[in-house]
This record gives C-alpha cells, structure tokens and sequence, in this order.
C-alpha cells in the first residue's frame, strides 16, 4: 500500500475523542459486523465522496463510485493491514484507484465512439479482455439485485442506473434522506454477500 504520509489528500478522519477509530471499526467490519460497517460508512462517506468528486466533477457518477468503493470496504476489509497505514487512508486510497479507473473508462470509451468509422482489423486482446470481464460483472450485479428487497433494489437502481443523487432518490421513493441512505447501505451489504457467493460459484481452476 502507498505510504499515508505521501497521499496527495488529507487522511485525517473525523474521529472524535473517545469514539472507536477507523481501523478497530474496520478490523470488526473484516469479522462480518455490519453495525461496525455502518458506523465506519457514516464517518468516511464524506471524505470518500470530496476524494472522488475532486478528481470525476460529475455529481451522479461521484455518489456511484462512492457506492462502489464502500462495496470494495466491505468486501475487501480482511486485507486492512494497520502496519501499513490507517484505515483512514487505505479506504482513500481504493477511492482513488476506483475514480482514476473511472476517468479511463470514461474515455476509452469516448475514444472508441470516436475511431467507431475506421475500426482497426486488429484488436488489442487486452481490450476484449476487460470489455467482457466488465460484462460478467455487470450480470453478477443484477443477479445479486434480484436478491433484495424491493425497497433496496429501487434505491440502489436510481442511483446506479439512473443517475439520481440521494436527495432525488428520496424525493421519487417519498421517502426521508437518511431512510434511503440506510435502504442503500444495507442493500451494499447483501450485494457485497451475494457478490463473494457468486465469485466463489463461478471459480474454475
């Protein structure tokens, strides 16, 4: 992992005296404890969310990745090593890989409506290597989104799909901003089960 102290943003967390740090809510999110999870989601979203709007300008997209990269928190919590920095730190720095990922998808994919009329015969394997990974995981996404509730899948879908931002998606569902932000995290939480179930069901070595 990047050294903390060489990150070109602030990995200060809004921690107050008293309250469990980053990385022990991190350490109990890695053991399954979603309560840990959402306390850890409340505290870093923001800092998360400033990070990557900085880099993506784009609101809707921003609020996506975000989503995205609290997934990969949860997913991936059991690889924190706090030897190796804070928690603080390693969740901007999945941040940072996620929007910089963003950024290149965006335009590759320009690039290839743009050179659309004089396609080359030869195709980079590279290319078609993550143009049909990125698929496969878009088909294990919505399998998994059929898995929750109705509530959950509405809120995750007009984010991600639609391009809502979270005052938007409350507004449509009649529902309060901090109901829908509880909709979402729990539905992250499912997805991020079903999502390792799939993984391990597909793996053929």
């Amino acid at each position: 992992m990047t050294d903390p102290t060489s990150l070109p943003w602030p990995t200060g967390s809004h921690q107050r005296p008293g309250e469990v740090s980053d990385g022990e809510l991190l350490v109990m999110t890695a053991g399954g404890d979603t309560a840990a999870f959402s306390a850890l989601y409340d505290r870093v979203t923001p800092s998360v969310f400033g990070l990557v709007r900085r880099i993506l300008r784009n609101p809707a997209q921003s609020e996506e990745v975000t989503q995205e990269v609290m997934v990969d928190v949860w997913r991936t919590a059991t690889r924190y090593d706090a030897g190796r920095g804070s928690a603080h730190a390693w969740i901007l720095t999945i941040a940072h890989r996620r929007a910089v990922d963003r950024v290149r998808s965006e335009q590759a994919a320009a690039d290839r409506t743009e050179l659309a009329g004089i396609r080359s015969a030869e195709v980079d394997f590279d290319q078609v290597a993550d143009t049909v990974s990125t698929r496969l995981e878009a088909e294990q996404v919505r399998r998994c989104l059929g898995a929750l509730t109705e509530l959950q899948r509405e809120s995750i879908e007009l984010a991600y799909y639609n391009g809502y931002t979270y005052p938007e998606v409350a507004h449509r569902l009649g529902a309060k901003l901090p109901t829908v932000k509880a909709r979402m995290r729990d539905g992250l939480i499912r997805l991020r089960d079903c999502l390792g179930t799939t993984e391990g069901g597909v793996r053929h070595d």
